[in-house]
């Protein structure tokens, strides 16, 4: 067992080494979530945080990486706003349908009666896809734009970056934790409210 622990220790020290784990190069695409969740609260049908989260994840593919090849640079071109367009239009065309087929394969998986309680009730409307497509990328690159040094997002009008360090980094990350635990208990209220609806 000692040995077990010190050889896991010795792994995490390399991956540490090697930056997977470095805070301020990681993808904290979980993160990026919490505003998705509070979005998702207050626009319902009309945004769907799944094509969302599959932005997140898209957006994140080339810091990913980057870190693992151990590039100096972390944030490349899709850290741009021309860059989140045109992940934009690729999470749209590819992420609504590939959204749609695994709600349809949860509904099929959960039509079972003691889990029919969990079906998803409704598709997901081209609007719904294409604001969560665009929000999550163009927010991605606009919370990145405050926390990392590397990214300049209005290439290639200018190099600048005016939102660096706008709020700190701890700041940032409590601001996005926050709006997650209050948008995803406002999801959880609505789902309890509208199966106790269905059934009164």
């Amino acid at each position: 067992m000692r040995r077990f622990v010190c050889n896991s220790w010795h792994l995490f020290r390399c991956l540490l080494n090697v930056g997977l784990f470095r805070i301020y190069q990681m993808p904290f695409t979980p993160l990026h979530m919490g505003p998705g969740a509070a979005i998702k609260a207050v626009l319902g049908q009309y945004f769907s945080l799944m094509v969302f989260g599959v932005a997140q994840i898209a957006m994140d593919i080339e810091p990913l990486v980057r870190i693992i090849r151990g590039d100096s640079l972390i944030h490349g071109f899709t850290h741009t706003y021309i860059g989140a367009t045109l992940i934009g239009i690729a999470t749209f065309v590819v992420g609504w349908p590939f959204c749609q087929g695994t709600l349809r394969f949860w509904n099929f998986i959960t039509k079972p009666k003691f889990l029919r309680w969990l079906h998803a009730s409704s598709p997901i409307s081209k609007f719904a896809a294409f604001s969560g497509a665009f929000v999550g990328t163009f927010s991605h690159v606009f919370l990145d734009s405050i926390m990392h040094v590397d990214i300049h997002p209005w290439i290639p009008l200018n190099e600048g970056n005016s939102m660096l360090h706008f709020i700190s980094v701890g700041w940032l990350h409590l601001f996005c934790v926050g709006l997650g635990v209050a948008g995803f208990m406002a999801l959880f209220v609505i789902f309890v409210w509208n199966k106790i609806a269905i059934k009164i």
